[in-house]
């Protein structure tokens, strides 16, 4: 149950670089319906249903967060709309508005929007992100296993539910990168805002090189040979660099070639409890004992216990992807293979 009567303590979460945390993404599930090869390792090793969060802990969770400053949480997976409840979750988390939570989004696949686009938005969910990494029915099955059709068709779904979207594509070199100019045109016949993502070393199996990043200064050449465009100098804490590109807003996350982690304001969850303060970071803090806790006897304990755990580890938060890169391969090795799908990214 929300207590509406605890009051916001703003900017309680803060690392050792200045950085305010207002962010918090969830992963409620590590599963996954495709196969993206820049987030699934081959054989991935699913989670077993006890060592999930349950979503009445994750909401005592995500009360405790906003009291301390978060105002934006992000629904991700895996693919989200695999868990039964979900929608039941983001309709749950409503009344935490009245503490400050000001945005409640989700990123999927789209595959099952079709099914639940309506619901979501009755739900209360502001916004969603949608990967959609071609547009080429072909190319589309190599990148994920999957057909197609059924995304487009949750995409529509989506802006018939009246969701404002936004679409994520994952370019890699030689595989999909001839896929920017024709989804700059699908998306602004449809008025969708579009985001190209430079690829990133979370595969899990470590397959990553950096020749296979389309880098944000290619794609921009790249577009420019075809319309114009304009950068849009208000960045801030978001992670895509924002341009008008034919007059659509198109975003770049270009976390290899010109990362945004100066600004950055969020932390991950993982679905087992895990909290993450960087993507890349090497170790997470778990917390699943105590977040479980504060539905029990003991909750003021546990408590502050996780309140103490979380401000010393957010504190010390590095300075983001290259800092970390750097340190990882002048050690030896690194202490976690890192999975897009085990924290949604």
């Amino acid at each position: 149950m929300i207590n509406p009567q605890i009051p916001v303590r703003p900017a309680y979460f803060q690392d050792q670089f200045g950085r305010s945390k207002r962010k918090l993404r969830i992963s409620v599930t590590d599963r996954c319906n495709f196969k993206c090869v820049y987030c699934m390792p081959e054989h991935p090793e699913w989670m077993k249903k006890h060592q999930l969060l349950s979503f009445e802990a994750l909401l005592q969770f995500c009360q405790l967060m906003v009291e301390q400053g978060i105002q934006h949480i992000r629904i991700t997976g895996g693919e989200p709309l695999m868990r039964q409840g979900v929608v039941h979750f983001i309709r749950d988390l409503q009344p935490l508005r009245q503490l400050g939570l000001a945005r409640i989004s989700m990123t999927t696949n789209g595959h099952y929007l079709s099914r639940y686009a309506q619901e979501l938005k009755q739900a209360g969910l502001d916004d969603l992100n949608i990967s959609l990494d071609s547009l080429d029915p072909q190319q589309f099955f190599t990148l994920t296993q999957k057909q197609l059709q059924p995304v487009l068709d949750g995409i529509q779904a989506a802006q018939q539910a009246h969701l404002p979207i936004k679409l994520n594509s994952v370019l890699i070199k030689g595989i999909n990168d001839d896929q920017m100019v024709p989804l700059l045109q699908w998306s602004k016949a449809r008025q969708i805002a579009l985001r190209f993502i430079e690829f990133m070393p979370l595969d899990g199996d470590g397959h990553w090189s950096a020749a296979h990043v389309v880098t944000e200064q290619e794609i921009l050449q790249r577009l420019s040979q075809h319309f114009p465009v304009e950068a849009i100098h208000s960045q801030g804490a978001n992670p895509a660099r924002e341009y008008r590109v034919d007059g659509h807003p198109v975003g770049i996350i270009s976390t290899i070639s010109h990362a945004f982690c100066g600004q950055c304001d969020r932390l991950r969850l993982s679905a087992q409890g895990e909290l993450y303060n960087c993507l890349f970071a090497e170790q997470p803090v778990p917390l699943k004992v105590l977040i479980e806790q504060l539905q029990t006897h003991t909750a003021p304990v546990a408590r502050e216990q996780l309140l103490q755990q979380l401000q010393s580890y957010i504190w010390q938060k590095k300075a983001g992807f290259h800092a970390i890169h750097s340190q990882a391969t002048t050690t030896a090795g690194s202490t976690r293979k890192i999975s897009m799908y085990m924290i949604g990214g």
